[in-house]
Formats: C-alpha cells, structure tokens, sequence
C-alpha cells in the first residue's frame, strides 16, 4: 500500500517539473524581429557587399549598434548614414544641494538618440562604411530646473523603434535600411 500511495505524488512532481514556467517579470520577452531591406534600385548598378556584413543589433541596456562594412561598385557616389533610436522613460530630477537621494520631480518623456555621418567613395569605387552605435544614457534629458540632475530611472527605459539608413546622394530612398523594435 505505501508503494501506491507515493506513486501519485511521484508522478504529480514530475509532471510539474516537466512544464516549463515563464516567469512574467524575470524572464527574458522576445523582441520583435530586426529587419533589414537593401533595395538596388537605390544605387548604381553594379553596388555590392565587398566585406563585412550589415545589421543592427539591440543590447542589453537598450543601445543600438550597427556594423561596419565595405560596399564596392558605388563609382564616385557619396552616402549619408543615420542610425536613430527612439526610447520612452521616467526621468527623476535630483537637486544636488537640498535631499540629493530623493528626486524632486519626476516625468515620463520621450526622446531619441541619433547619430549621423557622411561616408565618401574612395579608390576604385569602394567605400568603408563604420560601425556606429547610439546610447540612450548619453542623451540630456532635462529637468524643469538646469541645476537639477535628471537620471532616467530603473526599469523604465523603453527602446520604441530604431532604424538605420545608408543614402546615396542623388537618391531620395536609402540603399541600405534596418529597422527594428
């Protein structure tokens, strides 16, 4: 009789262990997928990948980094490269002479980091695109008062979208163009 009597609770603990449990809070979300679009018809025939690869990728503090790479057969053209990330958070802002461990406003707000460089052609039609990156930390995100320290706060910052085009001059749509979440 004991042998049946723990049978049950056997077979109930192993069936609970088998079923994986997402924790809501702690687990890791899956992100919305990073898609990348290059369109020919945006360059002068002939323009391709030499070296390297492109795409974009999201860190764990939400930066966004893009690759460098090589294109060949861009001629004598010139591109303009812009990498922008949109973000929402709450901002506290600390008055660092009156309590500085407790902020004296706080507001939701949403702003975007960007960076943005021409790229020209170089010997023999090639050009050498950089990697580049933006930070949301690295943006000022303003208090009401300029003597008061905004700190984005924990857990609330949120990347919105991103997206990161390589233009060629003389065309009004990007070659390149990686979007994400």
């Amino acid at each position: 009789m004991k042998r049946l009597a723990l049978l049950p609770m056997l077979a109930v603990t192993m069936t609970a262990c088998s079923d994986p449990v997402t924790d809501p809070i702690t687990g890791p979300a899956p992100r919305p997928a990073i898609v990348t679009t290059i369109d020919a018809e945006n360059a002068k025939s002939g323009t391709h990948l030499q070296a390297g690869s492109i795409g974009c990728t999201v860190g764990a503090d939400l930066s966004v980094s893009c690759s460098g790479f090589e294109l060949a057969g861009v001629g004598h053209t010139n591109a303009d490269v812009v990498l922008t990330a949109n973000y929402t958070a709450t901002v506290d802002c600390y008055n660092p002479g009156v309590n500085p461990n407790n902020p004296i406003e706080s507001h939701e707000t949403s702003f975007s980091a960007e960076e943005s460089f021409n790229v020209e052609s170089t010997k023999n039609g090639r050009m050498l695109v950089r990697a580049t990156s933006v930070d949301p930390n690295a943006v000022a995100q303003g208090c009401p008062n300029p003597n008061w320290t905004p700190t984005i706060r924990e857990g609330t910052l949120a990347l919105t979208s991103f997206s990161y085009s390589l233009t060629f001059a003389g065309f009004t749509d990007p070659y390149i163009l990686v979007t994400g979440p």
